[in-house]
This record gives C-alpha cells, structure tokens and sequence, in this order.
C-alpha cells in the first residue's frame, strides 16, 4: 500500500484529486476534517483551545466559535503558533491513526489531503508528495468564481500561503491543474497506472 499526501495552494485542485483519486481506489483522509474534530466539545483539544485562548470562545451550543477564533491567531503569529502547538500534533496523530486502520485487504492507497502537509511537518507520514500547481491567474480565478471573493482579497490569501516555489521543492509528483476536470482525470488515471495499479 502506498500513501500518497497531496497539497498544493488554495485554487489548485487539492479537493478534486483527492476525489478523483478516491474514484479510482484510494482511501482518501481529508486533514481539513480530522482538525475540526480537534474543536469538539470536550475533547482534550477542545478544553485546551479554550485554556490557551479564554471561554470567550465557546457558544451556548459548547462549540468553539472559530469566528471569533480567528481574529485572535490570524496576524498574530505567537497566537497562531500556540494553536497550532495544540492542534498540529492531534492532527498527526490522528492521521497516523486513520492510516494504520486503511490498511487492510485489497487497500493499494490511501491518499491524505493537507493544505498544510509540508508546513506542519507531516511529509514523514506519507509515501509521496503529490503537489497540485497552477497558474495564479486560474487559481485566482477558481477561488474567486467559488467563494465570491474579489480577485484582490483571493490574490492576498494566496500570498499569505507557502509560495508553490517552494512547494514543489518537495514534491515527488507534480500534478499540473491548468486545464479542465476531464485533463485532470485524465492526468490522474495515467498517474494512478503507472505508480499504483
């Protein structure tokens, strides 16, 4: 069994390749949702977020409230550093978890969507990095049609991220994300024959 981390920056196409390799076989783990289940009422997670950054944050429904979260981390990077010492490690652990479960019978790979892969320091955990790149204008152009956010403010977020750069550097698979869904596919049913099946 192979495990395949796949990351890129925002408007690349992390979410379809994980699902178009879910099609083709893979397990597909998706960080994003193992961290959200880091904020469950009364997880140990949970109790130190609200250690760390008051009881302000929690609602009447015992959720955290990441609206008012993220104002407190996000341009504040020892805030940001101290969340990330508390949910980064949940998250690796958790993942190593997921992983350990998928292989079983007839699994040939698990694939691990991680916005944040290589800046968290989970590239141990996987096989191979396989990093979706674009061009900016089309990812600019994807982010801003999907969220309905001016090009501006799209633009600001992808300069906030890992320059790609610096991304690739990592990468043992580049998959390029310029075209269409059925390039795409295409780009990946090749890629699943000749390094998986």
């Amino acid at each position: 069994m192979i495990v395949i981390g796949v990351t890129g920056g925002i408007g690349t196409g992390k979410s379809e390749v994980s699902k178009i390799l879910g099609e083709l076989g893979a397990v597909v783990i998706d960080a994003d949702k193992v961290g959200h289940s880091i904020y469950l009422p009364d997880t140990p997670g949970w109790q130190e977020i609200i250690d760390a950054f008051g009881e302000d944050l929690v609602g009447e429904d015992r959720h955290i409230d990441r609206s008012k979260l993220g104002p407190i981390v996000f341009g504040n990077p020892e805030a940001l550093a101290t969340l990330n010492s508390i949910t980064h490690p949940k998250i690796r652990q958790r993942l190593i978890e997921l992983t350990q479960e998928n292989k079983g019978e007839g699994v040939k790979a698990v694939a691990i969507e991680a916005a944040i892969l290589i800046e968290a320091g989970w590239v141990d955990l996987v096989d191979e990095v396989w990093v979706t790149a674009s061009e900016l204008e089309t990812a600019v152009d994807r982010v801003s049609k999907r969220n309905n956010m001016p090009a501006d403010a799209v633009r600001a977020r992808i300069e906030s991220q890992m320059p790609q750069d610096e991304r690739l550097k990592h990468a043992t698979v580049v998959v390029s994300n310029n075209g269409d869904l059925d390039a795409l596919r295409e780009q990946l049913s090749k890629l699943w024959t000749e390094r998986i099946s």
